[in-house]
């Protein structure tokens, strides 16, 4: 009887054993089936990830168009996190200001649009959306002010889908929520990145932060690499412009020195870049007289270039019948003065030579004093006239201090003229070769001729400064007296 009693009990506890062992079965295997479901979906994100790497490698080795990159970061981002639109804003130069870079189609502005747009938003006709994406291409956004500004200083990225997150004046556009980061590279600001859907699609979710946070790296090294790029590009393209420029420059510069019966003449130019900013020539004056112009501009490179070749102009077109040199140069520093930088000038000495007599003229403009070797004494003299450089002064104290100053060569004299690129280079030691190491080397060297000298000059100098690299371009011009 007893046991009888206890079988219900028993298969009572036997039932709701095999009930407990059910569910737990059954939630076992839905819990199985989310874990493949979750797998899968870790695989496609897996796959999407790679293929958005993949996307920029491919683009980066093949050397796109930027406007290219921009536009597979922000659709690979929005394919990735299943967004309705997204935007691509560039930090510029200054680093003060986001330029919109690639802005996909059915991302809600984020920007706040005039009263206008917004109306012709509202109204959805297709010819007044292109007036609002031509306005949304056009908004630059200042770094630090709305919604995109302030997401340069977010030190990661944020997803903004709850009440008070979005500006009304953006809900109001569309925009329902939005996932938005900085893309910063080696400390620097490259730019923000947004990602949106419209009001009324499911927000973003957390789970995504991590996947666009590597989105926002991977997008970020691409983009300093492919600015790398460019400017490596745009730098030999430079290169080039500058080595023709360079080539150009030198056919400013005579070839040849002129065959002036009784004399010797020569000159020589050693620039420290491609471009120099020394210029020297010879010039007709008129069938007795012959002028020898150096000129030294102050900088380097492509400024100083640019004035030199507005230097040899003006020289050029005030020298012809003008036997006076000052009056030459203060002709050319009234014609130069209105053009020049207040931090740039031109230093210059011109000499204007009788041929028949060997008589001549200096004026100097704040250059070097001229040296001249005299065979009958083996000396040297220092020809140092009063002259301020041109393009400091427009003419009322240039003028003043500009006037001629005459010597005469006889025969076995050298004058030699010089830019400070000679006596200010320096030794390892750091000293200068200075003006009476030059001396030293003219008195061993004029007798040898023109041309000889001013080779041996250049080997000396070179040979003193050994290893050091030339700071500045080197010019000499020799006329001696046969």
């Amino acid at each position: 009887m007893i046991l009888r009693s206890i079988e219900p009990v028993v298969i009572v506890a036997m039932f709701a054993a095999m009930v407990v062992l059910g569910i737990i079965v059954s939630l076992s295997r839905r819990k199985v089936g989310e874990l493949k479901r979750s797998t899968a979906e870790i695989h496609q994100e897996e796959r999407g990830v790679f293929d958005f790497l993949h996307g920029l490698g491919a683009a980066f080795s093949e050397g796109v168009p930027a406007g290219e990159l921009h536009r597979l970061i922000v659709e690979g981002a929005q394919l990735l996190l299943k967004a309705d639109g997204g935007a691509l804003y560039l930090a510029d130069r200054s680093g003060e200001q986001l330029l919109p870079a690639f802005l996909s189609k059915g991302c809600p502005p984020l920007v706040t649009l005039p009263p206008n747009l917004a109306e012709e938003r509202n109204a959805d006709a297709p010819t007044q959306t292109q007036a609002i994406e031509s306005f949304v291409r056009l908004q630059s956004v200042r770094v630090g002010a709305g919604l995109l500004g302030e997401a340069c200083d977010w030190h990661d990225p944020r997803f903004l889908r709850r009440r008070g997150d979005i500006p009304e004046t953006l809900a109001a556009q569309g925009l329902g929520s939005l996932v938005m980061g900085r893309l910063m590279y080696r400390q620097k600001l490259l730019g923000v990145l947004a990602l949106a859907r419209e009001t009324g699609k499911d927000p973003f979710s957390d789970a995504k932060i991590e996947l666009f946070k590597a989105i926002l790296e991977q997008s970020a090294f691409a983009l300093f690499n492919q600015a790398i790029h460019l400017a490596a590009g745009e730098k030999h393209a430079l290169d080039h412009d500058i080595q023709i420029a360079g080539e150009i420059q030198k056919i400013l510069l005579p070839a040849d020195a002129p065959d002036v019966e009784g004399f010797e003449i020569s000159g020589l130019n050693l620039p420290a870049r491609t471009l120099s900013g020394d210029y020297f020539d010879y010039l007709a004056v008129d069938d007795d007289h012959v002028g020898i112009a150096i000129a030294d501009v102050s900088g380097k490179g492509v400024p100083a270039a640019l004035i030199m070749a507005m230097c040899r102009s003006a020289l050029r077109s005030q020298a012809p019948g003008k036997l006076s040199p000052s009056a030459v140069l203060q002709a050319v520093n009234r014609q130069l003065y209105p053009d020049m930088k207040e931090d740039m000038f031109i230093s210059m000495a011109y000499v204007v030579l009788n041929r028949r007599t060997g008589e001549a003229l200096l004026a100097r403009a704040g250059h070097d004093a001229p040296l001249l070797f005299r065979r009958e004494s083996s000396l040297v003299e220092c020809l140092n006239p009063k002259g301020m450089a041109v393009g400091i002064d427009s003419g009322g104290v240039f003028d003043r201090f500009c006037n001629d100053f005459a010597f005469r060569l006889e025969s076995g004299d050298l004058l030699l003229l010089y830019t400070d690129g000679l006596t200010e280079a320096l030794d390892p030691s750091g000293f200068e070769f200075g003006v009476e190491r030059l001396k030293e080397a003219l008195v061993a060297n004029a007798g040898d001729g023109a041309v000889q000298t001013l080779h041996r000059l250049s080997q000396s100098v070179i040979a003193f400064a050994g290893n050091q690299p030339q700071h500045d371009d080197i010019t000499l011009i020799a006329l001696r007296k046969l």
